[in-house]
């Protein structure tokens, strides 16, 4: 068993390299071995490899990003970590779901679970990049290593439990995802329906619902065909 060719830890704006280290010993143990750090205050770090202990090479093979986006731009799943309370909530899956749902969304692409800054966790904004949101119940707040491990078990015990997929069509990429929703809102800005001092709360409603129907690329490409034509009725 081993998740690791396709699923990712990514870490946005990890402050301690002890923790990346960490993670990562965290990660490897439970069979995943991509990391993926997002603006890391220190990185790569004397401390980092210490801490990982046996997991030196997976911090080898870290990829640093400037941005989440970036982060996970050719993943088809996404799943942000996060006990923040916000105006519009992600769809929501508890951990112990979570772990067949990887596994059911290996089948289609690559998956990333994103774990937020030690002291404010993930932005609304980094939040809107997830199709859902998953949180640890505690008594007390975990630290970073811990809560990875406590997701990464999660998935490791749900090998083999994911049904098989059905569908032949390959789903949208978080890319692609967000070309669409900065085409969506060009047009919606365009034909007047959306308040241009506004944006966000219609936007990140629209995205919930596309996020939850879980899009393909061919069904990106019929949308974005869709806004196209609205912009230029003439060339139809």
């Amino acid at each position: 068993m081993n998740s690791s060719h396709s699923t990712s830890i990514v870490l946005v704006e990890p402050s301690h390299p002890g923790n990346i280290g960490a993670v990562a010993r965290a990660a490897k143990t439970m069979g995943i071995e991509s990391l993926v750090l997002v603006n890391p205050k220190r990185f790569p770090d004397p401390e980092a490899t210490v801490r990982a202990v046996d997991a030196a090479d997976v911090l080898e093979r870290a990829v640093v990003c400037t941005s989440l986006k970036e982060a996970v731009r050719s993943c088809t799943f996404v799943v942000g970590t996060s006990v923040r309370k916000r105006g519009l909530s992600c769809a929501q899956i508890p951990p112990r779901q979570l772990g067949p749902r990887v596994w059911h969304e290996l089948q289609r692409g690559p998956v990333a679970i994103v774990f937020g800054r030690e002291s404010s966790g993930l932005s609304n904004d980094e939040l809107d990049l997830c199709q859902f949101v998953t949180a640890i119940p505690s008594i007390n707040s975990l630290n970073l290593a811990a809560a990875v491990q406590v997701i990464c078990y999660e998935i490791f015990m749900a090998a083999g439990r994911a049904p098989a997929e059905d569908s032949e069509d390959a789903l949208a990429t978080s890319m692609e995802l967000e070309h669409l929703f900065e085409h969506l809102q060009t047009v919606l800005l365009e034909i007047g329906f959306l308040d241009p001092k506004q944006p966000k709360l219609l936007m990140r409603r629209l995205r919930h619902v596309y996020q939850r129907a879980r899009l393909t690329q061919v069904e990106v490409n019929i949308l974005r065909g869709i806004l196209s034509a609205t912009q230029n009725p003439s060339s139809r």
